[in-house]
């Protein structure tokens, strides 16, 4: 049984904590560095609309998070991109180049999320963790699947 006041504060935590998995990386490996800062941002919104089309087309689609867990879902939407597809992405690219990075990033990402989701939306989970490792892998860029996660998980 969950103590009442302890979800937020465990959120927020184990979004700092997912974070400290770049702890020493470059910013710029981790796909954070500020060349075309613009385009990246305005390529994270376009990641966010994609990953709202499934929302968009559900009956009765309207947000479920309730305000208050808003910071802690940004937290674990920045927490999550900078781990799987910030640090583990930048070691699995080294270790075997993209097809590695991409596909190991994505069937982690989503073992992870069954944790927490219904198994009926793990297919979803695995194609949005595929769109954001292979926008990390084209464009070389963080920023992007940092801004559409957090708009995805504010709206979902």
């Amino acid at each position: 049984m969950r103590a009442p006041g302890t979800v937020f504060p465990a959120l927020i935590l184990g979004g700092a904590a997912l974070a400290v998995a770049a702890w020493g990386w470059a910013p710029e490996r981790l796909g954070l560095g500020r060349k075309r800062l613009a385009l990246r941002v305005l390529g994270g919104f376009a990641l966010g609309a994609v990953l709202l089309l499934p929302a968009a087309v559900r009956s009765g689609a309207a947000p479920l998070l309730p305000a208050s867990l808003a910071l802690a879902a940004v937290a674990i939407s920045i927490g999550e991109e900078v781990a799987f597809r910030g640090a583990l992405y930048a070691a699995l690219d080294d270790a075997g180049g993209a097809p590695l990075a991409i596909g190991g990033t994505t069937v982690l990402w989503t073992l992870a999320h069954a944790l927490s989701h219904p198994p009926e939306f793990l297919g979803a989970v695995f194609a949005a963790g595929l769109l954001l490792a292979l926008w990390r892998w084209a464009c070389q860029d963080l920023v992007g699947p940092i801004i559409g996660h957090v708009i995805a998980d504010l709206a979902l």
